[in-house]
């Protein structure tokens, strides 16, 4: 009879590393987030359909996922472009730029509201030049995609700087050599490569986004059914005691960012797959 033995581990403690992650992630994640859907429970049916249904609610919704994947997919384009330039070219003032590029980061959110709002006011430094062509920015929908756009691009740039740092800049001399043209070579060795983590730092972008309070409340205004955003709702609701209402709202933002990002992560995940096979 044959006794398989089974293989110890080189590193230890992982019974005892495993149990506190899964403590940790408990208490910081899992509990909270289930402490949301047992709040809600509170409600009827009706009650909950009533509450996330609302007009008002509805509007903060569209206003809120879609100036957040509206801003991702703005720094996903134009952040690819900047961490490009920072891994491939060597310029004066570069390490400044790229310091610049973590701003966000660091700045408290409602800073960069102040700040953003100072500057796309109708009496502001670009505000001013903006009027006379009838664009709008602060205490318009568009403001917030600005706002949201500032926060979210080192998210997008500090994901891919990494993976553009690790392409070996002789495969496009090789693609050249061969007779493909920038653009081809860009689209047909680079990008394949940035596909996936263009993926991961455009979910990043788009989750930092959804969440965003701080900077929104002085930019957008807050004018209902307009540019009033749903995290400022569920603190007004909170405001108001109607703390079932405001775990309602919140865990249909829960379901709804958990369904967008699991689609993205399948797609990253599918992509990977299909890229790795074209490889071998």
């Amino acid at each position: 009879m044959n006794i398989v033995l089974k293989q110890r581990s080189i590193l230890p403690g992982f019974g005892l590393t495993l149990g506190f992650t899964l403590a940790y992630l408990s208490v910081i994640a899992l509990i909270p987030l289930f402490g949301l859907f047992l709040r809600t429970a509170e409600l009827t049916w009706g009650q909950f359909w009533a509450t996330v249904t609302d007009a008002r609610v509805l509007a903060a919704y569209r206003l809120s996922f879609g100036a957040s994947l509206i801003a991702a997919t703005v720094n996903v384009l134009f952040g690819a472009i900047v961490a490009w330039v920072l891994v491939r070219y060597r310029f004066p003032g570069r390490r400044v730029v790229d310091a610049l590029i973590d701003l966000p980061f660091a700045l408290p959110t409602a800073v960069a509201g102040i700040s953003l709002t100072a500057v796309y006011a109708h009496t502001g430094w670009i505000g001013q030049y903006l009027q006379p062509l009838n664009i709008k920015v602060a205490f318009a929908p568009l403001g917030v995609v600005v706002a949201l756009t500032f926060i979210g691009l080192p998210f997008v740039v500090r994901t891919l700087q990494p993976v553009l740092e690790d392409v070996d800049p002789e495969v496009e001399e090789a693609a050249a050599n061969l007779g493909a043209s920038r653009p081809q070579a860009i689209w047909r060795v680079i990008l394949p490569e940035l596909w996936p983590v263009l993926l991961t730092g455009f979910a990043l972008a788009f989750a930092r986004a959804l969440g965003e309070y701080g900077s929104i409340v002085f930019i957008s205004g807050n004018m209902p059914m307009r540019t009033e955003i749903v995290p400022l709702l569920m603190v007004m609701k909170l405001e108001q005691f109607d703390y079932a209402g405001a775990t309602a709202i919140a865990v249909v933002m829960l379901l709804a960012s958990f369904t967008l990002l699991l689609a993205i992560n399948l797609l990253q995940w599918w992509s990977g797959q299909r890229h790795s096979g074209l490889g071998s």
